[in-house]
């Protein structure tokens, strides 16, 4: 559920003109449909090969350096606190200037039927097949193909905005990032607390899964029981949390999750789903919020017995 970053395992990822170290953020917080990594991209090295997904879609975070991302044929600079979204079946990659490139990579984990024949080395994909298990990997094919060839600069696309060209709610202390830059499968978003102030009231989700990652400052992450989990003898828990670490919150847990920042403020990004059969149960007002229909209603007392409504 909770992870620091520096307690993370880091792995080489090498091969040709792609270079850098990477953090399975992610994994290590225990998500169960979404992934984070860290890549800390090596000076005037790639990122990974120049790819596109056929339905993911994935969103970056700058968090230091700077350097250029290549999309479909056109190129352009990207900095610190950057978010860059890529839709399905957008060709993308980044490469590092002279100072590296450090990002967060969001994205979700869908799962892909395949037909594998092992005995006969192929795989149906669709109404397609590739062979499996041979031959060289595809980072390995990519090296010997060659670095891409970086157009001349242009100008950044809508589907990249900084922290600093979004306006955002309360006064500018919680930005829709990705919304700005025209995500439609997931979110993610960045948020400043004051000290003492709460991010959003504590409430859990049937559907959507949410990661948490902070970014500066030092606060408490509450863990709220559901009416049934307090029958069942669970009580109400704070952990504190500070820059580094990364917080999970898998759909389904009936455990509501609020922030609140310490004494020196927090500042941090959310990235979750946007599951149009999502319900949203907010803990202290007993509301549930229901996304696809945009309702929200305030539910009845229910009785329980051996931890079960009637």
């Amino acid at each position: 559920m909770i992870a620091h970053w520096d307690d993370v395992p880091t792995g080489r990822a090498e091969e040709g003109h792609i270079a850098g170290e990477w953090s399975r953020l992610g994994a290590a917080a225990g998500t169960k449909t979404v992934a984070l990594n860290r890549i800390r991209v090596d000076p005037r090295k790639w990122s990974t090969p120049y790819h596109s997904q056929t339905a993911e879609e994935e969103i970056f975070f700058v968090l230091s350096g700077s350097g250029v991302c290549l999309q479909d044929g056109v190129a352009f600079p990207v900095r610190a606190a950057d978010c860059i979204v890529h839709p399905a079946r957008q060709g993308h990659a980044l490469r590092a200037g002279g100072d590296g490139l450090e990002v967060l990579a969001f994205g979700t984990r869908g799962r892909t039927e395949i037909g594998h024949l092992p005995r006969a080395g192929v795989a149906w994909i669709g109404g397609t097949w590739a062979e499996v298990g041979s031959g060289d990997t595809p980072w390995e094919r990519e090296a010997s193909a060659g670095e891409p060839e970086l157009p001349e600069l242009g100008e950044r696309p809508p589907n990249v905005v900084n922290v600093d060209e979004v306006e955002g709610d309360y006064g500018g202390r919680w930005k829709r990032l990705a919304r700005e830059a025209g995500s439609d499968l997931t979110g993610l978003n960045w948020a400043v607390l004051e000290a003492g102030e709460e991010g959003a009231p504590p409430h859990s989700h049937s559907a959507d899964e949410e990661i948490f990652v902070m970014l500066e400052g030092a606060g408490t992450l509450e863990l709220w029981p559901s009416p049934q989990h307090v029958r069942g003898g669970r009580e109400y828990e704070e952990q504190p949390i500070r820059a580094g670490h990364v917080i999970s919150r898998p759909a389904g847990t009936a455990i509501g999750h609020g922030i609140r920042a310490g004494d020196t403020g927090l500042t941090y990004l959310a990235y979750g789903t946007r599951r149009p059969d999502d319900a949203c149960y907010y803990h202290r007002s007993n509301k549930i919020y229901f996304r696809g229909l945009g309702v929200i209603a305030r539910l009845e007392d229910l009785d329980y017995e051996d931890g079960e409504p009637q």
